[in-house]
Parts: structure tokens; sequence; C-alpha cells
């Protein structure tokens, strides 16, 4: 499983963090061209407890902004939502990832 931002982080160390309030989330973003548009989601991140998911929505955001909304009908509605679910945090998988982490170990 690709996770950014755990690699430095101990499986104790992890559990800590999550205990804190720290969360597993993606990113949403949406590329179109011509009559097709893509929806797509980004790695998953790990937000430590202290930190906001905002920055690192930015690019993705940015990506949807610039090239989401050029095909229609789906193009403009799929940028939207993605723009939408990036500035609320990108969608928590934290549950799943922790589901995930436990059976591997």
């Amino acid at each position: 499983m690709n996770i950014k931002g755990i690699e430095h982080l101990s499986n104790e160390e992890l559990q800590a963090e999550l205990a804190q309030g720290a969360r597993f989330v993606i990113f949403q973003y949406c590329i179109s061209v011509l009559v097709m548009s893509f929806k797509r989601n980004s790695p998953i991140y790990f937000i430590p407890a202290q930190h906001k998911a905002a920055p690192r929505s930015l690019r993705f955001i940015g990506i949807s902004l610039l090239a989401g909304w050029w095909s229609l009908p789906w193009g403009p509605i799929w940028t939207w939502r993605t723009v939408k679910n990036n500035i609320k945090g990108g969608i928590d998988v934290t549950r799943h990832v922790q589901q995930s982490l436990s059976r591997a170990a």
C-alpha cells in the first residue's frame, strides 16, 4: 500500500498519532479531454493530528480547476465535486487503511 507521510514512523508512533486524531485521506482530481472526463484519486496521505489537509489538497484542486471542466457534461460536474471534497479535507479512508495494516501485520 502506497501511503505518503508514514515512512519515518514506527508502528507504535503511528498508533499514537492515530489515537490523537491523525487520519489517512485521499484527494480527487478531474481531467477532461474533448468529450471525455476522468476522475482519479491521489495516493493515500497521512495527515498528523496537528496538521490540516488543505496544503496537500491544493495541488489536486489546481489540476481540477485547470484541466477538469473542459468536457460536457461530466467535466464541470466532476470538477465541482472534486474541488468540494478536497476543500473539505479530502476523503477520509482511515478505517480502511487501519484494517489493511492490521491484516498485513
